[in-house]
């Protein structure tokens, strides 16, 4: 029943004109947030202003403020959307269900663990953003080692392991909460809301965002025909497993980036792909760089409106995407049954 959700026509393929227009609009729609984004906050900056500064003008109050504080956390805000959205849409094809998510493997959990361990150890936050890398590396493999089993793993029990696995990890986080100084505890329960008041500079997230988009979009042939199901695409000439392989690996490391740029962040994975369905197909070659764009331009602008909702304090941007998030699930829940 699932699987039928993702299931390629045999038609309606996008043209080539079609497909630059339905870029061509979200990339609009991308840049609009972004100007928005610089030209807004506790201290609003005129549009005109916020365009001059960014062709190269603007006095130096301004350039300050939109190039050295805004725009690198506004273009880290769009990578870290960006990559959870096509990392869901990934998840989506490899366990052909279209509620799987970025975080349903527990890679998140992990993360939060190795970001934890650093900030009790009063590590710099280079370290945090480093051990939250390698925790969420080290969910990577224990998931799919233990799913692997003596076997060949499944899409059924991959999410099974993962829902077990993440359930783990979250009894740790509690147990590292509990330990924890008080002192500590309000940058931890921070960064687990999702934070990008700290986000480092976003070329790294960035860089992986357009490098993955290059890679999978010429594949998205081979991903049309895996969602059909392992079977019907090896009997048509895909390399199922080590297909399978590449888009696990790939999603992994988007997710382990993202939450080391901006701490949890959930429901853009699982929301972002899914609405992109609805209303393009399920046509890779458009959904996967559409996800790139509208998963960016959407934390782009929660994050500008944690920013300014109750300037100048701030809110988690995982709290905004939360509560944009679970009325859209529940109404893709209720549509779906």
């Amino acid at each position: 029943m699932a699987g039928a959700s993702l299931r390629v026509c045999a038609h309606g393929h996008p043209t080539l004109g079609q497909l630059a227009l339905t870029l061509g609009l979200l990339a609009a729609a991308a840049l609009a947030a972004l100007i928005v984004a610089v030209a807004l906050g506790s201290a609003a900056v005129p549009l005109t202003d916020s365009l001059a500064v960014l062709v190269g003008g603007g006095d130096d109050m301004s350039r300050t403020l939109i190039l050295e504080l805004r725009l690198p956390r506004a273009l880290a805000a769009f990578a870290t959307g960006g990559l959870l959205a096509v990392a869901g849409a990934l998840m989506q094809v490899l366990l052909r269900n279209p509620l799987a998510d970025p975080y349903v493997l527990g890679l998140s959990g992990g993360a939060a663990v190795g970001a934890l361990l650093a900030m009790l150890a009063g590590l710099g936050s280079a370290l945090v953003s480093g051990s939250a890398f390698v925790g969420a590396l080290t969910a990577t493999l224990l998931v799919f080692g233990l799913a692997h089993g003596t076997g060949s793993w499944t899409p059924s029990r991959l999410l099974l392991t993962g829902v077990v696995v993440a359930s783990g990890w979250g009894a740790v986080i509690t147990l590292i909460l509990s330990l924890s100084p008080a002192r500590q505890l309000p940058g931890m329960l921070y960064w687990l809301m999702g934070d990008l008041a700290h986000a480092r500079g976003p070329g790294v997230a960035l860089g992986l965002l357009v490098l993955v988009c290059l890679l999978v979009v010429p594949l998205g042939r081979s991903l049309n025909v895996l969602a059909r199901g392992g079977l019907q695409a090896a009997a048509l000439g895909v390399p199922v497993r080590r297909l399978e392989w590449l888009v696990y690996l790939l999603a992994s490391l988007m997710t382990a980036v993202a939450v080391t740029t901006a701490g949890s962040i959930g429901f853009v994975g699982l929301v972002v792909p899914h609405l992109l369905r609805l209303v393009l197909g399920n046509d890779q070659r458009l959904i996967l760089p559409a996800c790139a764009l509208a998963g960016g331009t959407l934390l782009v602008l929660a994050d500008t409106l944690a920013r300014t909702v109750i300037a100048p304090e701030q809110l988690p941007v995982g709290v905004i995407t939360a509560l944009l998030g679970v009325p859209v699930f529940l109404f893709l829940l209720h549509r779906s049954r």
